[in-house]
């Protein structure tokens, strides 16, 4: 009788983590595609804002590959996975930062039509990715970061979106570094968030 309960308990988790590396593809997939198509619209455009979304989409791109690789993983595995996590999302607020910089060293009036469309399709693919995510959020270390990163997302995508209606409204490249800037310290604090998550599943490990 006990094989049989332990039987049962075998199968759902293998369910559950079969469901969980569904769900990190397919929002892999979404990030790497969002990535691609903000890169070239910031290129085009000369949005520091949609260049950072962009870097956050690859960030959270190699954030659910490592997800999807430690799913079943120990929790102390999982833990320093997460540690790792929280450094690329300070690496993408780095980024950000440099990008800032180099924008007010050399200013341009970026092309709101670009931008807007752009950050409409961002947003719409953030939001799918938050709907995918969602119900597993409380499962794990692994899981909750890889939420975390998606609800930064949807953050993000507003933001970019306000930051073209401003630069459209004020004919000025200003509301793209506040914007930029804005999410910069949104991936400082979501980095802080990881870190202090990660450590605290460490040492309960």
């Amino acid at each position: 009788m006990s094989e049989c309960c332990g039987c049962g308990s075998t199968m759902d988790v293998a369910a559950m983590q079969a469901k969980q590396r569904r769900v990190l593809k397919t929002v892999l997939i979404i990030n790497l595609a969002t990535f691609v198509m903000m890169v070239g619209a910031a290129w085009y455009s000369h949005s520091s804002s949609l260049l950072s979304g962009g870097l956050d989409n690859l960030g959270d791109a190699l954030t659910y590959a490592l997800s999807l690789a430690v799913i079943g993983a120990s929790t102390r595995a999982k833990a320093q996975v997460s540690l790792f996590k929280g450094a690329l999302i300070l690496v993408a607020a780095i980024a950000v930062g440099a990008q800032i910089l180099w924008r007010l060293a050399n200013p341009a009036v970026p092309l709101f039509e670009g931008m807007g469309v752009a950050a409409l399709l961002n947003l719409g693919a953030n939001l799918v990715c938050l709907k995918f995510l969602a119900p597993y959020r409380n499962d794990d270390v692994n899981l909750a970061s890889a939420w975390e990163c998606a609800r930064n997302d949807i953050f993000e995508g507003f933001a970019v979106l306000g930051a073209a209606v401003l630069v459209g409204i004020f004919g000025a490249g200003w509301p793209d570094l506040v914007i930029a800037a804005a999410l910069l310290i949104l991936f400082l604090r979501s980095a802080i968030r990881v870190f202090g998550a990660s450590f605290q599943s460490m040492r309960t490990a």
